[in-house]
């Protein structure tokens, strides 16, 4: 059974993700049901349905990747794909996937955290003389959903006249990280499961059209960039890789994973900004165009997650 929707800031991108989902299946022939996740009824919804059948996990965002659905599904025995609700909680909040790469003393930029309600310009002014350029994104989020780049006075100036806008707009995401901008080569790297062993395929270098690597420039063609190989040195290349294994195993990730990495070519570091225990499938998605290097089938991508459930 697909789990998709989830009526949350990445309900579109999921139901993409659905979609090539439901065309695998099809061509594996493996039969299928689709329930449109609502998050406040799903617990009822799900038990329409006999606990046979494996649900895959096609949620992104809030609810769908924070360990929620996960828990639910165990508690009422039905099987699911990617990883347990533990793991997946721990990738997507991200300051605790701060906190637990530093204690494997993996780099990661500086960063401060601020409620929502207390962002105002005396205090945001303070973090820019400390940090100079700084990332202001919401603690448990997806998508680039309420990131905020503020390279220059005239930035924070600008964001805050809109700040009374932007509360509003995000003040259910309650905490938010902010993080020292780091200037350098934004690069991520999948990691694919194959008889329980896992394997990093490749390190991908991406190229916004935009300012920034938003969700415009994540799901609309023509609005980024892709390398494959990124154009940086072997030693760097094969660095990345392994600490993309390494942090997969770390949060201990079933089946696949996505890490984003920021590569600062003046001070030569590989600095860790996210992890993703459920990266998107749809056909602009970087796990798969990764796969699809490597001559790796996207259908056998879907049957390696529905053979290897939870």
């Amino acid at each position: 059974m697909i789990l998709q929707g989830g009526y949350n800031e990445e309900h579109k991108v999921s139901i993409n993700t659905a979609k090539q989902i439901a065309k695998a299946l099809k061509k594996l022939k493996i039969d299928f049901k689709t329930l449109t996740v609502n998050p406040h009824t799903f617990e009822k919804d799900i038990l329409k349905f006999s606990n046979k059948y494996i649900c895959f996990n096609a949620l992104h965002g809030s609810f769908g990747e924070d360990g929620k659905i996960q828990q639910i599904l165990k508690l009422n025995k039905f099987r699911f794909t990617h990883s347990n609700h533990i793991s997946s909680a721990n990738c997507f909040n991200k300051l605790k996937s701060k906190k637990i790469v530093k204690k494997f003393k993996i780099i990661t930029p500086s960063f401060e955290i601020i409620k929502c309600g207390n962002i105002n310009f005396k205090i945001l002014n303070t973090i820019k003389k400390k940090f100079s350029k700084f990332v202001l994104k919401p603690v448990s989020s997806g998508s680039s959903h309420g990131l905020k780049i503020i390279k220059s006075n005239k930035d924070l100036y600008i964001f805050c006249n809109e700040l009374s806008k932007f509360k509003k707009k995000f003040h259910k995401n309650e905490q938010f990280v902010i993080e020292k901008f780091i200037t350098g080569t934004e690069l991520t790297v999948s990691v694919l499961e194959k008889n329980s062993v896992a394997q990093p395929l490749e390190v991908t270098e991406i190229i916004s059209l935009n300012e920034t690597y938003d969700y415009q420039a994540k799901y609309i063609k023509g609005f980024s960039k892709h390398f494959i190989p990124a154009r940086i040195n072997k030693q760097n290349y094969k660095k990345c890789l392994k600490l993309a294994l390494k942090i997969h195993k770390i949060f201990k990730c079933k089946t696949l994973s996505r890490i984003d990495f920021i590569f600062n070519k003046k001070q030569n570091k590989i600095y860790f900004l996210e992890i993703n225990s459920q990266p998107g499938m749809t056909n602009l998605s970087l796990l798969p165009e990764q796969a699809n290097y490597q001559n790796i089938k996207f259908e056998n991508i879907v049957l390696n997650l529905i053979s290897n459930p939870r």
